[in-house]
């Protein structure tokens, strides 16, 4: 949420700002938000003076009684007053509310490095690593691939649940865990703490980590509850601190976050009927950050750090890219997009999304850091994917398929898997 004084004292930076997103619509909910909060303001000051008066008049009758003149005319503006501002208060409440709810949803300030551009075609590619393999025979789609193995059941899952789930069996277990494993071993290295958040949350906590007018379609609610299932860890991560004021000592917090996510269908994508790549439920490990705003930068560097070497680990070569203006969303400043190498499709698809979202999410989770007694900041907050276990599982199963219908286990994940190189078929069904 951006701080309402941003929006008094430099309206035309919020607006330029709108402008290179292309968002006409919120270009008027500013001028709404502009609007209101000066009426709102107004209803304020003239609420205060009427109660002002109201004060006065009260000490004017005890001083008109105590020395016994007429009160009437007193008394009549007294009966008066109390209908104007109790106007006043109920017109200064709602306006408070529209000018919140406004907030919320007016996008987040965009860096100046963030490329303009209208999708994700118009995305930067800022660094590359590793050289694609070549193969000298036939990749088959993963789902097909995994069938064969009899390590997944898409048609008994797709029976009981629909499309966008699966039974996973044998080593495809064993291989989706170890991939979490590695990731969380990764990030506990370079000091991030642990973290198995609550899968479910009420609508006040995720209205402060997102926009859920953008979010709530892509998102499972529980029916009769407030409550919805996470899409992502980080979203219970970042409201941790909800109403509360953080101690400056700990900053910087980092977490990894460990959790099922839940998704609907996304965008115009769709679910693959029989594949892993874009799942209803999938398993992640999220890093999250909270930290001083003078820092939030370098941390943004460090976290996609943390991504790429997890996949250069991984030996899967990847590219980054630099999110433009009309593919980033409402909550981040910056974005980048790590997009693993898949060799059967011929191109490089998101497996990772690192944003720092300066201080938007803290403002609207009010959580403040500071010193007992002392002066409070916002502080910022980042987050990233380490590994989402969908889309690694398929760029492993594309790039280290062989002609004979087996897969390669990556040399950082054997470990993991008890030494074991090579996934061949599983337990007869």
């Amino acid at each position: 949420m951006l701080d309402i004084r941003l929006i008094r004292e430099h309206p035309d930076v919020v607006r330029r700002d709108l402008k290179k997103r292309g968002t006409a619509e919120k270009e008027r909910l500013l001028d709404g938000v502009i609007a209101w909060d000066q009426e709102w303001r107004t209803a304020m000051t003239e609420a205060d003076a009427l109660k002002k008066r109201r004060n006065e008049i009260t000490r004017a009758i005890a001083e008109a009684k105590k020395a016994k003149k007429d009160t009437s005319a007193l008394q009549k503006d007294a009966t008066e007053l109390p209908e104007k501002i109790g106007a006043l208060d109920a017109k200064s409440a709602d306006l408070e509310t529209r000018v919140r709810n406004g907030l919320m949803r007016l996008p987040n300030l965009l860096h100046e490095s963030v490329p303009v551009g209208k999708d994700d075609t118009e995305n930067v590619e800022v660094a590359t690593w590793g050289t694609p393999r070549t193969f000298d025979f036939e990749l088959k789609p993963h789902g097909e691939l995994l069938e064969a193995l009899q390590l997944a059941d898409f048609e008994r899952a797709r029976k009981i649940a629909g499309a966008g789930f699966v039974y996973m069996m044998g080593d495809l277990v064993r291989l989706d865990q170890a991939l979490l494993s590695f990731a969380l071993d990764h990030l506990v290295k370079v000091g991030f703490t642990p973290v198995f958040p609550p899968y479910m949350m009420h609508r006040d906590a995720y209205e402060g980590v997102t926009d859920l007018g953008e979010f709530e379609t892509v998102m499972y609610k529980v029916d009769g509850e407030d409550l919805f299932l996470i899409a992502t860890s980080e979203h219970p991560i970042g409201a941790l601190y909800k109403d509360e004021i953080i101690d400056e000592g700990q900053l910087p917090l980092a977490f990894a976050g460990i959790s099922a996510c839940f998704r609907r269908e996304i965008g115009g994508h769709g679910v693959d009927t029989k594949g892993l790549f874009r799942m209803h439920q999938f398993n992640k490990i999220e890093q999250f950050v909270f930290c001083r705003p003078e820092d939030s930068w370098t941390w943004h560097e460090k976290l996609r750090a943390n991504g790429e070497a997890i996949y250069r680990a991984l030996e899967i070569p990847y590219r980054v890219v630099n999110v433009c203006t009309g593919d980033i969303g409402t909550v981040a400043a910056k974005k980048y997009d790590i997009e693993a190498w898949y060799p059967r499709q011929g191109k490089y698809r998101e497996v990772i999304s690192c944003s720092n979202c300066t201080d938007y999410q803290a403002r609207r989770l009010n959580i403040r850091a500071g010193k007992v007694g002392g002066d409070k900041f916002t502080p910022h907050t980042l987050n990233s994917t380490a590994m989402a276990t969908s889309r690694g599982l398929v760029a492993i199963l594309e790039n280290y398929q062989n002609a004979d219908g087996t897969v390669t286990v990556p040399k950082v994940l054997r470990p993991f898997m008890g030494g074991q190189e090579t996934i061949r078929a599983g337990t007869p069904r």
